[in-house]
């Protein structure tokens, strides 16, 4: 190759001065462009850096200052008394581009996934997410206008002008002593759980533990009961594990042990909502509390019980936890903060049985992330000051007001289209559809006008008899929830028309 005295021309580098982007970064990006596409061979000498900047119409200090990046990223050669050349390790064999990729240099190939993954990925993935923002009748949304945010604002403040170790530091693995003493004072006393504050484990997020006690008590292949339809975080953290998810029917009782003793004997893990049934919103009797717990202490299997909405019971007095009538030690109890304070802070925690918190201890501070150090003890101060019970008390009866309102409302204008199922606590309660209208169609016409209606088959693993829809009432107020009656009535009206006609016709 002749050797050109100037070095290479690189007159194809366009600089934009009226751009936000700083000009040293330009230059730089756009030589290394041309030396890992090939552009500038390896070998090349490249121009003086006082010759390129009167080129490009910069100062030599941006050019000097791009040339040493690059140089520290070795894509650069610099040779006292020769100059500087593109590196000669650019010309042996590289990873190319596959033909096929797009301009973004993306490829187009399929990733390989894991087994597990792909089976879910191709399963339950196409699904859209639902909108997270307060509306008719999104789920899983607590009452964000309600939130005491004057209080949280000044523990928030508090704390973050706390030890500077504490705030910004990892903290403890297994979480902050104090939320862990508060959270077990309050299961002791609100929920009729007898536990210690050793045994309560921090995480980010209800999914977080399901995914990580799925990590350490599952292998790939190991069978879970699960129920049918049932809690859609928990059966992507469990699938993500590996688990073989063996779907349970479900009754106005619960968990059909039954069933799950002929689908798979055994078993090795349960997941159960029995204080509110996700989505259905049964509440598990003590006649199946008591033939689950004896189901896994034969299998040797453990029990995750998810009380995600537990707090918020209305009307009767609810059955206890499975937790707190546990005499095998073998439920793990996981709880979130997600619907009884509000779902940004990723606060979950998990209260495990003795025999497990050694173990867990020594996962925690080898695996676990953690959550920031000041969020809990904020949220520890917010129990111990007395504000949490208040918060609970107060969002019970604005739950209650607003399940009203949307069973008055139904009750007026879904008649014959939707038979709304009124419930006794938490944030959602179910409707069922008369068979000629198909629950996808009317989440998919619901959703065209801006109502979000969740069909029961988004949170079944197979098919199910109930043709049903789930409607979120805890995020939005009463007048929102009747407007979107309204609406829903609507929808259902002009899907039912030409079911009818056909009837007729």
């Amino acid at each position: 190759m002749v050797k050109r005295a100037g070095g290479a021309l690189l007159l194809s580098i366009e600089i934009d001065h009226a751009s936000p982007r700083p000009v040293g970064t330009q230059l730089y990006s756009a030589l290394r462009e041309l030396m890992l596409s090939g552009a500038i061979a390896g070998g090349e000498r490249l121009p003086a850096t006082r010759t390129l900047a009167n080129e490009l119409g910069v100062s030599r200090t941006t050019v000097i200052h791009a040339f040493d990046r690059l140089i520290a990223e070795g894509l650069i050669e610099s040779r006292v008394g020769a100059g500087s050349f593109v590196s000669g390790a650019l010309n042996s064999d590289r990873p190319q581009q596959p033909p096929d990729a797009g301009r973004s240099g993306t490829s187009r190939r399929e990733p390989r996934l894991s087994r597990a993954m792909a089976w879910a990925v191709d399963r339950f993935g196409p699904r859209p997410r639902l909108p997270h923002q307060p509306r008719p009748f999104v789920t899983a949304l607590p009452a964000f206008d309600a939130f005491p945010m004057a209080q949280w604002a000044r523990l928030m403040a508090k704390h973050w002008r706390a030890d500077r170790t504490e705030v910004m530091g990892y903290g403890e693995p297994s979480g902050h002593a104090g939320l862990r003493r508060a959270i077990a004072g309050h299961l002791r006393s609100n929920r009729g759980i007898p536990c210690e504050a050793d045994e309560i484990f921090i995480v980010g997020g209800a999914q977080q533990a399901f995914h990580l006690v799925g990590s350490v008590l599952l292998d790939p292949g190991d069978r879970v009961w699960f129920e049918n339809p049932g809690a859609i975080g928990a059966r992507n953290s469990l699938l993500a594990c590996g688990a073989d998810l063996v779907p349970v029917p479900v009754d106005r009782e619960g968990l059909r042990v039954d069933d799950g003793l002929a689908l798979a004997r055994d078993f090795r893990l349960a997941f159960v909502t029995p204080s509110h049934q996700q989505p259905l919103g049964h509440i598990m009797s003590l006649e199946r509390r008591f033939a689950l717990l004896s189901a896994a202490e034969q299998a040797g299997a453990w029990i995750v019980e998810d009380d995600y909405d537990g707090e918020f019971f209305f009307g009767r007095r609810p059955l206890p936890t499975l937790k707190s009538v546990d005499r095998t030690g073998l439920v793990i109890y996981v709880g979130t903060f997600s619907k009884s304070l509000f779902p940004s802070l990723r606060l979950g925690f998990m209260l495990v049985p003795g025999d497990l918190v050694e173990t867990f201890r020594r996962v925690a501070a080898a695996f676990v992330p953690g959550v920031p150090s000041s969020i809990q003890a904020a949220v520890a101060e917010f129990i111990d000051e007395g504000h949490f019970a208040t918060h609970i008390r107060r969002m019970r009866r604005i739950y209650q007001e607003r399940h009203g309102a949307l069973c008055e409302a139904a009750a007026r204008q879904l008649g014959g289209l939707l038979d709304v199922v009124p419930t006794d606590s938490g944030l959602h309660t179910t409707g069922h559809l008369p068979p000629h209208l198909s629950e996808l169609a009317v989440a998919a016409a619901a959703d065209a006008q801006r109502i979000t209606v969740s069909p029961i088959a988004r949170f079944s693993i197979e098919p199910t008899a109930v043709n049903g829809l789930v409607l979120g009432f805890g995020g939005v107020k009463p007048p929102a929830i009747r407007a979107g009656v309204e609406v829903l009535a609507r929808v259902l009206e002009d899907l039912a028309r030409p079911a009818r006609r056909r009837a007729t016709g």
